[in-house]
């Protein structure tokens, strides 16, 4: 299958056009074509390989919202014209205990990224859905309730399920007290969603300028971390801590917010952060964890959530040929909150 998309050839070269092909659908293959792509600060990070092992071309986008166009023989679950969904995650084993358990994430033999990775059949590097064609494992394949907007859907496939997982696993609800450290793409969907989950949500905030905006989003409160005295005010206040901050930054502030038994996930910042202290959380019995999307199941269950409570991120839609401006956007945190790209601005792939 000939297509198009847009592509890094190297870790300082700009994203431009770029024709390849897709493999021919396999017996369990979804053929799709991309509609939607949702612009991540991973997306950033792999075409500028930033954490290193990046392979190219190099095609982002794991948010991808679509169509069915072709099905391969043993396909079951998904229909030429339906609409659907890929992630972060395009295969894994299928065997080991952890994709027994649903949890393909975390695959004992490594799963298979949406883009930069080695396909498990054939060695070749995935491309993403910064295109107009994908070809992907039908146990990959997403569906989407007809109630979701499929203009807004490409960021629940990442921003959504990396803030929806650990509010799962971590029991927010009702009577729980959640914090939301950063207010980015990530964060907002961390607000709108343990909103949605009926917690008492407090976005931590630097300042007090997004405010207006936190309550927007559904938080019941901000609280400014650079106020010295009311950070001193609020020990003990949460249960749980998402900190979608995605850049290294010192988490030794937070810690004592936390309750007896309380944790700070990290689905921000991947690498190394400043030294924390161990004193609270030997006397608070207080946690510090990490959380990776979530698993095929789960991200189905958090679809199928934001269609029934109508959640959305909050995006703003650009073109194809704007997304090297969206990067240098994306850095200065100069979006609300999400990019998504229209992929009807590509043009048709090259005949031949």
């Amino acid at each position: 299958m000939k297509t198009i998309g847009y592509a890094a050839q190297s870790a300082t070269s700009k994203l431009a056009p770029f024709h390849f092909e897709r493999r021919a659908p396999r017996a369990t293959d979804v053929a799709i074509e991309i509609l939607y792509c949702g612009v991540c600060h991973s997306d950033l990070h792999a075409a500028r390989n930033d954490w290193g092992g990046s392979v190219y071309p190099c095609v982002p986008g794991h948010e991808i919202v679509g169509r069915v166009t072709a099905i391969g023989a043993d396909v079951t679950r998904h229909a030429v014209g339906d609409h659907v969904a890929v992630g972060c995650l395009v295969d894994s084993c299928l065997q080991c205990d952890q994709c027994h358990h649903d949890e393909e994430q975390y695959c004992r033999h490594g799963y298979t990224g949406t883009y930069n990775s080695p396909d498990r059949i054939n060695g070749e590097n995935t491309l993403g859905g910064y295109a107009r064609h994908i070809v992907v494992r039908e146990a990959f394949v997403l569906r989407l309730d007809n109630r979701l907007d499929l203009a807004r859907t490409g960021p629940l496939l990442c921003a959504g399920i990396t803030s929806y997982s650990p509010l799962r696993r971590w029991n927010a609800g009702p009577g729980s007290r959640v914090g939301v450290a950063g207010l980015g793409g990530l964060g907002h969907m961390a607000v709108k969603l343990a909103a949605a989950m009926g917690a008492h949500v407090t976005v931590l905030s630097r300042t007090a300028d997004k405010l207006a905006d936190a309550l927007a989003l559904g938080a019941d409160e901000l609280l400014v971390s650079g106020d010295t005295e009311a950070m001193a005010k609020a020990a003990n206040r949460f249960d749980l801590i998402i900190d979608t901050v995605p850049v290294k930054h010192d988490i030794n502030p937070y810690l004592p917010l936390l309750d007896i038994d309380g944790t700070l996930v990290i689905v921000g910042q991947v690498g190394t952060l400043p030294e924390p202290s161990t004193v609270p959380m030997i006397f608070g019995r207080r946690r510090i964890a990490g959380s990776l999307i979530g698993g095929i199941a789960e991200t189905q269950e958090m679809l199928d959530f934001c269609a029934r409570k109508n959640i959305h991120p909050d995006v703003e839609m650009i073109r194809m040929d704007q997304i090297n401006e969206a990067f240098e956007r994306m850095e200065r945190a100069d979006v609300r909150y999400r990019f998504v790209i229209d992929m009807a601005s590509l043009p048709a792939p090259q005949a031949g």
